[in-house]
């Protein structure tokens, strides 16, 4: 593929008549789009208890207040690109916008948990129609080369940060105003980057295809199943009966959408993108640092606000210095990986994440945010952005133009898939370890507790400070271990599968070669 294609819509003649303006504008607002459907990941994650408190959630409950947004963000990626490849990537990202505005207005307005599960579920999928046509506008939006490297950097550090951005924003809202603004934020926002869309960003050429509703379908049930399943053991057991038949169902209904792939003359998973060892390994990093990136957020937050007693606004300040290290990260990726290639700083960025993580594991309810939390997130952060560029790249080179909408669609979905997954894992863990070290705090608790202590715990089960720290840390420990496995592993991946070619290394430096990077 060569240059930029030449001007066909009103669109692309606005932003060459505003020259180098226009490529800024136009990454500006598919930056922002990202950001604001990646912030939604995490924003909620601060605003967790007085959720609670509002709409009268149980602590499992209470889960799904996340994993509803990314499990139906990530079942519905792949029907997204699917979408901007055959309807025009412009006209789906403004609808994929509008009906995230939708969505967040209504989640905004729920007055009860059923109505802001369905909204945050709605609000998955508006992000998940308008992100894979986010990462596939830069590639026909820039020219090969640094120019499309420099946006690709912009839109990972961007996906990689909006995570610890969430964490800010919504620490500032909840202390400042209440919940419901961590929801109605979006509106504004969303609509200024629908009004914005069709001045600054072209409208890419139509693919004839259809779309695969039935994959769409069947990928997304057996991955809430499957999630379920996990959340469920960590409550009830491994034994428990519906424990056991959601996994069973996740397995036949999973077994049951890799048929229908096979059989689909347009599957909504293209499986020969895994032909191709580079980015089959590309994606199987991405899942495993997904699960790491999500658990680290969501206990960490915990740990933050429960132990060391921070509040909200706190909370998200404790956080910013992620976004400004992924940002490092991410830029140190984009300008060696014409020389180095990106092996290297996928091999490099998961030990380095492995590594902050196994620091986090040390933190007991004597640590400090200073002494024990600030380091471990500071090296963890730099990893994280080296990944995300590096990963990026990968999943988009030597992709036709016709199938960018899907692979970037399937690396988004990995991710979000990647990070539902892992939490439910990870939340298992948790649940095991902090059940186990509740049985020993226990006899303690009771040769200490007053009556009035000793009644308030057969009634509601629960242990007061400090021996609920005790039990809350042990768990957050536990899960903490359990995801540097995961960056261990995506490490490795990166060791054995990945294989840079000189070809490569060609193209990143804007020269010749077959595909695109």
């Amino acid at each position: 593929m060569s240059s930029t294609p030449q001007p066909t819509s009103a669109s692309e003649a606005s932003a060459r008549q505003h020259g180098g303006g226009g490529s800024v504008m136009a990454l500006l607002v598919i930056a922002s789009c990202q950001l604001m459907v990646v912030l939604d990941i995490t924003i909620v994650n601060i605003a967790l208890p007085e959720i609670q408190r509002s709409l009268d959630f149980s602590t499992a409950g209470l889960s799904w207040v996340v994993n509803a947004y990314t499990l139906a963000f990530g079942g519905l990626l792949l029907l997204g690109g699917r979408a901007g490849d055959i309807l025009g990537r412009r006209r789906v990202f403004v609808f994929g916008v509008l009906l995230f505005v939708l969505a967040s207005l209504l989640g905004g307005l729920a007055q009860g948990a059923g109505q802001l599960l369905v909204a945050r579920a709605l609000q998955g999928v508006g992000g998940a129609i308008a992100s894979p046509t986010s990462l596939a506008l830069i590639s026909t939006t820039f020219r090969e080369g640094p120019e499309r490297n420099r946006a690709f950097g912009v839109f990972a550090a961007v996906s990689a940060g909006g995570g610890a951005i969430g964490l800010l924003a919504g620490g500032v809202l909840v202390e400042w105003l209440n919940w419901r603004w961590i929801l109605f934020v979006n509106v504004p926002i969303g609509l200024l980057i629908a009004l914005a869309a069709p001045r600054w960003i072209k409208e890419s050429a139509r693919h004839p295809g259809h779309f695969d509703l039935t994959g769409a379908l069947t990928s997304t049930v057996g991955m809430v199943l499957l999630v379920y399943g996990f959340i469920r053991a960590a409550q009830d057991g491994w034994r428990d009966a519906l424990t056991l038949a959601a996994f069973a169902g996740a397995v036949v209904v999973l077994a049951l959408f890799v048929l229908v792939e096979k059989r689909s003359r347009q599957p909504i998973t293209p499986l020969h993108m895994f032909a191709d060892r580079n980015r089959a390994g590309t994606y199987g990093i991405m899942l495993c640092l997904a699960a790491a990136i999500f658990g680290m957020f969501f206990f960490l937050t915990l740990f933050v606000q429960n132990v060391l007693d921070f509040s909200p606004l706190a909370t998200g300040f404790a956080f910013l210095p992620v976004s400004a290290v992924i940002a490092v990260g991410a830029g140190l990726a984009s300008r060696f990986l014409p020389t180095y290639g990106p092996k290297p700083f996928m091999v490099g960025g998961g030990i380095l994440a492995a590594t902050g993580l196994a620091w986090l594991t040390l933190t007991d309810v004597h640590s400090t945010y200073a002494g024990s939390v600030l380091g471990p997130i500071l090296v963890f952060s730099l990893g994280m952005g080296m990944e995300f560029v590096s990963l990026t790249l990968m999943a988009l080179s030597d992709v036709p133009t016709r199938e960018t909408g899907a692979a970037s669609g399937l690396l988004n979905t990995t991710q979000q898939v990647g990070g539902s997954l892992g939490l439910s894992i990870l939340v298992t863990v948790f649940g095991t370890a902090s059940r186990n070290e509740a049985e020993r705090q226990i006899p303690d608790f009771l040769a200490r507790a007053t009556p009035a202590e000793r009644l308030r715990f057969r009634r509601t089960g629960e242990l007061p400070p400090p021996w609920s720290d005790e039990i809350l840390t042990a768990g957050v420990s536990s899960a903490f271990v359990m995801a540097a496995v995961f960056t261990l592993l995506a490490a490795l991946i990166a060791v054995l599968v990945i294989q840079v070619r000189p070809s490569d290394l060609e193209r990143l430096r804007g020269g010749a070669g077959p595909g695109a990077l």
